[in-house]
């Protein structure tokens, strides 16, 4: 009945949503993973995008307690891209066919504004049909204002969680709930498609915690949603909290499809990380983007985010031709193109 009003309504309330993330059962799972297929269907058909992710440096100047390249890790393998590196990837990408090249990275002021605005004025200049997507943190209103007016259509910045209790736990003092926020209303009021999300099973996380997530995106209404499980790194002061489920982070792909009808949700790298179906399993369960690698191999295992990350010995190429083996065999296609929200 609650997966049938939420596929009818869009929404729940928060009562009938804690059943619903809680409830046992794989007929639950099941019936939502159907219903959030079917609304998938109805407004982007059997289509999977593709964005070539591009990971500019592993270099940040933050320290979150769970991110594997924080600050403080003295362990981490330190790198960044120089522009010929970053052309060259997505030459690569476009011959692959990706009409979606996404620069991420940690919070790196070695990438000004002046740097990062050539950049991205080049790869707008070279693949005019091709979008330009960031995830390079926050940043301030000028810098946004900057980047987008150089061509840059799209930006991910994961909230990380709403709650400004739980905010606390995962960050560092210096970083405030309060300053991210304003960064996606920036990013949103600058025209950017935005993206927002959150770690699910993180340490600390109530199902309380979910669902005010869940009622921040209903206010943001951003473009993109990206969730995926909280999985540890070895070096930092998570290490031994338990990860983040399968079960559980696909019971919430369905429902922020149901949720949000029209999202571009991606069946994230973690997910494939914490099951060797996890992407395929997510595309059953509403979601049409997937997020393979064209960074150059030599500097892949250095983006060392969380442990056993999948894909950072192979040739972008075979990423490629694996991820669509697996989109077609789960059902779907792989579509050449740019793959805005409808």
């Amino acid at each position: 009945m609650m997966i049938e009003k939420l596929y009818n309504t869009g929404d729940l309330s928060d009562d009938e949503l804690k059943m619903l993330i809680t409830s046992d059962g794989d007929s639950v799972s099941e019936q939502l993973a159907m219903y959030a297929d079917k609304v998938r269907r109805q407004h982007y058909g059997d289509k999977v995008f593709l964005r070539g992710l591009i990971e500019i440096s592993s270099y940040c100047k933050n320290d979150c307690l769970y991110c594997g390249i924080r600050r403080g890790n003295k362990n981490a393998q330190r790198y960044r891209l120089d522009r010929e590196q970053i052309m060259s990837a997505a030459e690569n990408g476009y011959k692959l066919g990706f009409r979606t090249f996404v620069m991420q990275g940690g919070e790196d002021a070695y990438y000004t504004d002046e740097l990062l605005c050539e950049i991205i004025a080049e790869l707008k200049d070279r693949y005019p049909d091709c979008a330009v997507t960031l995830s390079l943190g926050e940043r301030t209103y000028e810098s946004y204002k900057k980047l987008r007016e150089a061509g840059a259509d799209r930006y991910l910045l994961r909230h990380e969680a709403a709650d400004c209790q739980l905010y606390k736990k995962l960050h560092p003092a210096e970083m405030a709930l309060d300053n991210r926020v304003k960064c996606l209303y920036n990013l949103r009021e600058l025209g950017y498609q935005v993206g927002a999300g959150f770690m699910v099973g993180a340490p600390f996380q109530t199902v309380e915690n979910i669902i005010a997530d869940l009622r921040f995106l209903q206010e943001l209404r951003p473009q993109m949603i990206g969730i995926g499980p909280f999985i540890p790194h070895h070096d930092t002061p998570f290490a031994n909290e338990k990860g983040g489920t399968l079960e559980l982070t696909l019971r919430l792909l369905g429902i922020i499809r149901l949720m949000f009808p029209k999202v571009l949700l991606p069946a994230t790298t973690a997910l494939g990380t914490i099951s060797p179906i996890g992407r395929e399993l997510g595309l059953k369960t509403g979601c049409n983007v997937v997020m393979p690698n064209l960074s150059p191999v030599d500097v892949r295992k250095k983006y060392d985010l969380y442990d056993n990350k999948i894909c950072t010995g192979e040739e972008a190429a075979e990423c490629r031709s694996c991820l669509q083996r697996r989109i077609e065999s789960a059902g779907y296609t792989v579509a050449v193109e740019r793959g805005d929200a409808v």
